[in-house]
C-alpha cells in the first residue's frame, strides 16, 4: 500500500522544485542545469581504497543537487527519476569504453537493505538505473538494468563512520543472485550508485560480481562505475586530473 501510495502522489500532487522549491515546477532550468548541465567528471575519493573501479560522476553533492537526491531518495519524489536518471547516463556515458567490452552497457545498481527499502517504500537506486538505461537506449546507446546483487548479511547505519569502518562494515555484504553470473557475460558491466562518499559499497559491489566469476576487471580497478553526485572536494580535484 504504501509503495503505491507513493506512485500516485509522486505523479499527481501539486509540484515544487526539488531542487530549489520553485513553484509549479518539478525542477526548474537553474537546477537541471547544477545536476547535469556540465560535463561528467571522473573521479577519486581521498584516501581511494583499493579495487575501486574508475568511477565517473555528474555533479558534487551540494545545494541544489543534494536536495534532488533527498527528495527523490527520502520524500519520494518519484518524478525526479527522469533528471537523475538522465544524469546518471552522462556519467556512464562519459565512462563508456574502459571496460574493453563489446556489448551492451549493463547497469548493476548498488542495492539498498531490504529495510531501507520498506522505510521509503520504493527501491530508489533501481529507479534511477532503469531512467539512465531508458536515456542511453534513446541516444542510441544499447543498455539495460541487470539488477543481481542483494544484500547477503544485514550491515549497520553508514552514517557518521569513516572510510575503514565504512569498508569493514560493508566487507563480504554484497552477493550476485543466483544465475546472475550468466547476465553478467552479456555486455559491459557498469556499477551505478547515487552518491560516492569512500567508495566502500563501489568496492564491495565489485568484489561481489568478480566473486560470482563475472568480469573480474572491475573488481580490480579496471572496469567502471558511475554516480549521480560525489563530495565537492573529490569533483573539483579531478577537474584537472583526467
Amino acid at each position: 500500500m504504501r509503495g503505491w501510495w507513493r506512485e500516485i502522489s509522486g505523479l499527481v500532487l501539486s509540484a515544487s522544485c526539488g531542487g530549489c522549491g520553485r513553484p509549479r515546477t518539478e525542477l526548474c532550468e537553474e537546477c537541471r542545469t547544477d545536476l547535469y548541465g556540465q560535463p561528467p567528471r571522473r573521479v577519486r575519493p581521498v584516501p581511494e581504497p583499493r579495487g575501486l573501479p574508475v568511477v565517473h560522476a555528474a555533479a558534487g553533492y551540494e545545494n541544489a543537487v543534494r536536495a534532488v537526491l533527498l527528495a527523490h531518495k527520502e520524500r519520494g519524489a518519484l518524478g525526479l527519476a527522469g533528471p537523475l536518471g538522465k544524469a546518471l547516463a552522462g556519467a556512464v556515458r562519459a565512462g563508456a569504453g574502459h571496460g574493453g567490452v563489446v556489448g551492451p552497457l549493463l547497469l548493476v545498481p548498488v542495492p539498498s537493505t531490504r529495510r531501507a527499502v520498506a522505510a521509503r517504500g520504493h527501491d530508489p537506486m533501481r529507479r534511477m538505473a532503469l531512467a539512465a538505461a531508458g536515456e542511453l537506449r534513446r541516444c542510441g546507446t544499447r543498455a539495460g538494468v541487470v539488477a543481481v546483487l542483494r544484500q547477503r548479511r544485514p550491515v549497520a547505519d553508514q552514517t557518521g563512520l569513516g572510510a575503514r569502518q565504512r569498508q569493514a562494515n560493508l566487507a563480504g555484504a554484497l552477493e550476485v543472485m543466483a544465475g546472475g553470473e550468466r547476465l553478467l557475460e552479456a555486455g559491459q558491466v557498469v556499477l551505478v550508485d547515487d552518491l560516492l562518499t569512500t567508495g566502500a559499497s563501489l568496492v564491495e559491489a565489485a568484489r561481489a560480481i568478480a566473486a560470482a566469476g563475472g568480469r573480474e576487471g572491475v573488481a580490480h580497478g579496471s572496469g567502471q562505475a558511475a554516480v549521480v553526485a560525489v563530495s565537492p572536494s573529490a569533483f573539483e580535484i579531478d577537474r584537472n586530473c583526467q
